[in-house]
């Protein structure tokens, strides 16, 4: 089945098609450091083609959950520094996914701080898990020019320390709600600025950002994950297809290796006024660089995905979490494990690195 076969990603081997997406597992330290049980984690699941890590705080400022890892201390960058050798060790190849909250955060977890956003909007409509259990968002401090600026600083140091710490390269998380995607929708950005208003200013601070990644890691070692019609922490716009032609259009003018692009999920359905469209359809045919299929697939419509041609390669989530030997189970057809949603997030080796493999032979 072409999900097994082997490819390549800017010059890189994969052994497979199969990329075990980026998943908030909360399991580093209250430093942001990550320790064995992450290595363990990361290790057991070496047999996806790429792996893309839970998403990395790329300062302080960033931080917006409890336990969530860094790669901005020597410290951070020294733990990290194990799991990509293991990983390499096991012959697999692994990217950081990069990553600012924005507004997605409370000040419990951020020593007191109040989080910050491109305008002072805050999320309605859910809460927030904190240290302190679950707690309704706050209002953002809005950023200032200067200090958006630095942010952007912020993901070029970031991508550099990931590739010290032995990456392959890097993700840019520009989807779920968090600080990139807050620029892009109108329901967090009412700036008038050169950040807001317009669909170019609203989608500046993204291009700036994976300009800053290409040039701190070279264009073959940045990607970016985007979410087209996903409304998650709040996130709306007045008209998605155009906002993402717009930014689809600018990122192609960019050298970089690929595009994960985000299907719609059943959990969190777009609003009613949105087009019915099949985003990797609509969206993967505009985009000029490597595209990453992500959304609720299995074996059977990931297959059926790349059989249509559009994308390349295809991201799993839960089913990675719940079956470290995912690719291997996909070869035999063989049944699957079912995640356990109470320890996904914060805890310790119990529905982390104890899920069943198959036995050997």
């Amino acid at each position: 089945m072409k999900l097994l076969e082997p490819t390549q990603l800017s010059g890189i081997h994969l052994k497979n098609r199969m990329v075990m997406s980026s998943m908030t597992r909360s399991r580093a330290d209250r430093n942001g450091v990550v320790g064995d049980l992450t290595v363990r984690y990361y290790t057991q699941r070496a047999g996806a083609g790429l792996i893309l890590t839970e998403a990395i705080n790329i300062s302080a400022q960033a931080t917006g959950s409890p336990l969530t890892p860094g790669i901005y201390t020597e410290e951070q960058i020294e733990g990290w520094k194990k799991v990509t050798r293991a990983v390499h060790d096991r012959g697999g190849v692994m990217y950081a996914q990069l990553w600012h909250t924005g507004r997605a955060g409370h000040s419990v977890d951020r020593g007191g701080a109040q989080p910050v956003a491109p305008s002072a909007v805050a999320i309605s409509g859910m809460q927030h898990f904190t240290s302190q259990g679950m707690k309704a968002y706050e209002t953002p401090r809005e950023l200032s020019v200067e200090e958006i600026r630095q942010i952007v600083k912020d993901y070029g140091q970031a991508a550099k320390n990931a590739i010290a710490a032995g990456f392959d390269g890097v993700e840019l998380h520009a989807a779920n709600g968090y600080l990139p995607n807050q620029f892009l929708a109108e329901t967090a950005n009412r700036r008038t600025d050169l950040y807001g208003g317009s669909i170019p200013n609203k989608a500046r601070f993204v291009l700036e950002v994976m300009e800053e990644l290409i040039a701190a890691a070279g264009g073959d070692r940045v990607g970016i994950k985007i979410g087209t019609l996903h409304p998650y922490g709040d996130i709306g716009y007045d008209d998605p297809v155009a906002t993402y032609t717009y930014l689809i259009e600018q990122l192609n003018t960019l050298d970089f290796s690929f595009v994960e692009l985000m299907r719609q999920n059943p959990y969190f359905p777009p609003p009613a006024r949105y087009p019915k469209i099949d985003e990797v359809e609509l969206f993967g045919s505009m985009i000029r660089q490597l595209l990453i299929a992500n959304g609720g697939y299995d074996r059977e419509s990931g297959e059926a995905e790349l059989q249509k041609g559009r994308a390349a390669l295809i991201s799993f989530g839960t089913l990675f979490l719940a079956n470290p030997d995912l690719p291997e189970r996909f070869a035999r057809n063989s049944s699957l494990n079912e995640a356990d949603r109470a320890t996904m997030f914060g805890g310790g080796e119990q529905g982390y690195i104890d899920y069943p493999m198959l036995a050997e032979g």
